[in-house]
């Protein structure tokens, strides 16, 4: 009997070894650039692995221009101007103020301050100084706090909540300032989640997001998170909440994506079910997201985030084509899940590119058949 226990534990470490090793090296064993049999992402005009801009899921040069004259300047009045001339209802709004907030929280991450040094990040309280009744600037500053609370404290202790609580009055004012934007509460999403909202607090929360922006998908990414078996809720809810924005998504809305994300979130650890990404939830989730892709307009700005969700769905699932077909309109860029998970974004990414390139070229393909 001890035999069997014994045999029966082998079996079950060698599936755990197995999944591992697949989940880090892919469904194709990857060999060093080098090696004559080799699949090279350049041949298909692909960005080197070290050039690859980890800052956003897409291009955004206005932005890129801004965030390198306000660093380089420590003046705020142009990260203003772009917000001022960024329409409230779009995702294009919410991405920016991330990434403004998200340059702020990262400069005094790298320069904290100290004696006779001015910290990081000035530029932005130097912002809301000079300009308190700007909506843009108190937006940056609502998201800032939020992301130096998940940065640089633990939750549930003290300064986690301090900081939080912080953030959520940042909220409130911001939204003052303009009551038809969803943006601020939006950022209280994240503010709902580290101060354990209870459900119908952050239902009443939601439906003012609904009212400005009903179709926003930044918005229901950020909500979807409290509805996680990780957070708040459990995989059933989090499917639901899904689900039923892909339902009511307008013609051409990428909502009708959300259920890929949420099968994302709810991913095992350790995957023991063979052809798991080839199963009937997973593949149903990804025709969903194909659908909206294609659907989507060519400039919503949320494309580029499912697109680069879709690449690891379908390189997993052995698709290697349809992965190809991702990989040519979002290549260069890396700001996005599931890369943003890893701690080196562009060195994740590049692997499951270079995944797909073998793949695709084992099946016959090459540089020549991928339609641009």
């Amino acid at each position: 009997m001890e035999i069997l226990w014994v045999l029966m534990a082998l079996i079950m470490i060698s599936f755990v070894v197995l999944s591992f090793v697949r989940r880090r090296r892919g469904p194709i064993g990857l060999v060093s650039e080098d090696h004559p049999d080799a699949a090279n992402p350049a041949t298909y005009g692909f960005v080197r692995t070290e050039e690859l801009d980890i800052r956003m899921p897409g291009p955004d040069q206005d932005l890129l221009d801004v965030l390198d004259v306000v660093q380089h300047t420590q003046d705020y009045r142009a990260a203003q101007q772009l917000l001022v001339g960024t329409g409230t209802q779009g995702e294009l709004r919410w991405q920016r103020v991330q990434a403004f907030a998200g340059a702020a929280a990262l400069e005094l991450q790298r320069r904290p301050g100290g004696v006779g040094e001015t910290p990081g990040g000035q530029w932005l309280r130097v912002w809301r100084t000079e300009a308190p009744k700007d909506a843009g600037g108190a937006a940056v500053h609502a998201e800032f706090l939020v992301q130096q609370a998940w940065r640089t404290s633990t939750r549930g202790t003290d300064d986690f909540r301090i900081i939080m609580e912080e953030a959520k009055d940042a909220c409130g004012q911001a939204a003052l300032l303009s009551p038809g934007d969803p943006i601020p509460y939006i950022v209280e999403l994240s503010v709902a989640r580290g101060l354990n909202y209870s459900q119908a607090e952050f239902e009443q929360l939601w439906l003012k997001i609904l009212d400005r922006a009903p179709a926003h998908m930044g918005a229901h990414l950020a909500a979807l998170h409290y509805w996680c078996e990780k957070w708040h809720g459990s995989r059933e809810l989090a499917n639901a909440f899904a689900e039923a924005a892909a339902a009511r998504a307008p013609q051409g809305s990428l909502l009708a994506a959300m259920p890929l994300f949420a099968v994302f979130e709810h991913l095992p650890e350790v995957n023991l079910v063979a052809g798991f990404y080839q199963s009937e939830v997973v593949t149903k989730a990804m025709h969903g997201a194909l659908f909206a892709v294609h659907s989507a307009r060519p400039d919503d700005q949320m494309l580029a985030h499912v697109r680069h969700l879709l690449i690891f769905f379908l390189v997993r699932a052995e698709r290697w084509s349809e992965a190809m077909n991702q990989l040519i309109h979002v290549d260069g860029h890396v700001g996005a899940l599931p890369w943003t998970l890893s701690p080196d974004p562009a060195g994740e990414f590049a692997v499951y590119r270079a995944l797909a390139v073998a793949g695709y070229e084992a099946n016959g393909g090459s540089p020549a058949t991928l339609p641009h």
